[in-house]
């Protein structure tokens, strides 16, 4: 009889868990919800590494991060040295540790996690990250200055990182934002609890402390062009411009006061900080009970918003199954945690009004699921005759967004899909106009914080090559 093999203790060890705040105590406040990991906890996890030597974790990052050394220097006690491993290829580390979907991305690749959970790569990004910058131990590289200027649309994860890449090749990178605070959606839209403010900030001042120049207020399409952009002496101009044009349902009362875009509300709350009314003069009424529309990252963010804005329930009203739910696994345990309820295979058909014009019900139907559609996931059909409805106060409608049509309306040639998104080349995000290159949300729709980085950094590279060419 042959005698096995013994396991290995990386394979037995469990996942190191991340605490928490208590759901009771959380949904009181905007604080994060995560404390992250101790040094101790984090060495005890990277122990748990393989140590493989196909490396496929790092074949599952869009902006690849050497992993697996980045594991064995915190197993070692290394931490700066790992953070420094990260910010060669990531210039917001602090930001995906906290917002990246890990687990569709390097730990599904991840080979312990065969047998067991996989490691927990975001977790010791995320605390190296924060290790450094709370020690203020981030050494920033000096470049050989290049010649080339390049314009970045957008201050989002797409631009940021775009101009991130290109700084460090030393060329001259000025980001145009339209809004008053540098981050895109990781500013307006990702809660405060998700993604601490100060944690974006401090991103973004190291870029500017590389050498990026930053113009805020500046919307292009309508105060510079950006064929004035390339005629001002841009050698080449990238479009992250993420998505940040609302969908509703179009049905009845969607017009009434009480109904809001997951855009508008997420915004009010975080930008503006209706959170911290009466200090911030922003404030949102949400009433007692509030129903979100949709089954994504943003509706889980914004019901759980509600709930710390003062609503009593905050319901979840989709038209699939909790198993079709595109949120990540992780919001969704924390929603359930935090209270929220969960109202799957429902459709809102009408919102009925009251006095004032307010919001005051929500009619729906009863969907069941038949054969899949074109995303793979099977279709809802509604319930003949299973029509109900449910007081509410607050609609808040999260059905994904589109590009803001501004910047093709005004850029000749800019070529762009039915959607509405810029048409780039994948590999490099080269659009239809020579020198213009686009990526992340702008082209795809709205998609993650990582995607919109790995877009980024490919026609940050995709510059780099036409630059050397002039």
């Amino acid at each position: 009889m042959m005698e096995s093999k013994p396991v290995r203790k990386s394979v037995k060890r469990p996942r190191v868990s991340m605490p928490e705040q208590d759901p009771r105590e959380r949904v009181r406040n905007f604080r994060e919800v995560p404390f992250g990991y101790t040094p101790q906890m984090a060495i005890e996890e990277a122990e748990r590494c393989l140590a493989c030597k196909n490396r496929e974790c790092v074949a599952g990052c869009p902006v690849e991060v050497d992993i697996p050394l980045m594991i064995r220097l915190v197993a070692e006690g290394k931490f700066l040295e790992a953070y420094r491993v990260v910010r060669e290829t990531n210039s917001l580390p602090a930001v995906c540790g906290r917002v990246c979907p890990q687990e569709e991305q390097c730990e599904i690749k991840c080979i312990l996690g065969r047998k067991a959970e996989p490691v927990a790569i975001g977790r010791l990004e995320r605390f190296v990250a924060d290790y450094a910058l709370e020690r203020g131990a981030t050494e920033l590289p000096q470049p050989r200055p290049r010649p080339g200027r390049v314009a970045i649309v957008g201050s989002g994860p797409a631009g940021l990182t775009a101009a991130g890449d290109l700084i460090k090749l030393g060329y001259q990178v000025t980001i145009f934002e339209a809004l008053h605070a540098p981050g895109g959606v990781l500013m307006y839209g990702i809660p405060e609890f998700r993604l601490p403010k100060a944690t974006v900030r401090a991103e973004v001042d190291l870029l500017k402390a590389m050498g990026v120049r930053l113009e805020l207020d500046v919307v292009v399409g309508r105060t510079i062009t950006v064929d004035e952009l390339m005629g001002d002496g841009y050698q080449a101009a990238f479009l992250g411009t993420g998505a940040g044009l609302p969908s509703f349902m179009n049905i009845p009362g969607e017009t009434l006061n009480g109904v809001y875009s997951a855009n508008e509300f997420l915004t009010r709350t975080n930008l503006m900080k209706a959170y911290l009314f009466p200090q911030h003069d922003t404030p949102i009424k949400v009433g007692r009970r509030v129903a979100v529309v949709g089954g994504g990252n943003v509706a889980m963010d914004a019901v759980r918003c509600a709930i710390r804005l003062g609503a009593e329930e905050g319901i979840i009203v989709y038209r699939r199954s909790e198993t079709e739910m595109p949120a990540r696994k992780e919001e969704i345990h924390h929603a359930a945690d935090e209270g929220v309820i969960f109202r799957t295979l429902t459709n809102p058909v009408r919102i009925l009004g009251g006095q004032g014009g307010w919001v005051k019900s929500l009619e729906c139907v009863r969907m069941e699921l038949g054969e899949p559609d074109a995303s793979g996931r099977r279709r809802p059909i509604p319930v003949p005759g299973s029509e109900f409805s449910w007081e509410v106060d607050t609609v808040v409608m999260a059905l994904g967004t589109s590009p803001n049509p501004i910047i093709h309306q005004t850029t000749p040639g800019l070529s762009t899909n039915r959607w509405g998104c810029i048409v780039a080349e994948e590999a490099t995000g080269l659009t239809s106009r020579p020198g213009v290159y686009a990526g992340g949300d702008a082209v795809t729709g709205a998609a993650t914080v990582i995607l919109a980085m790995g877009a980024g950094k490919r026609a940050a590279a995709a510059i780099h090559r036409q630059l050397e060419n002039l």
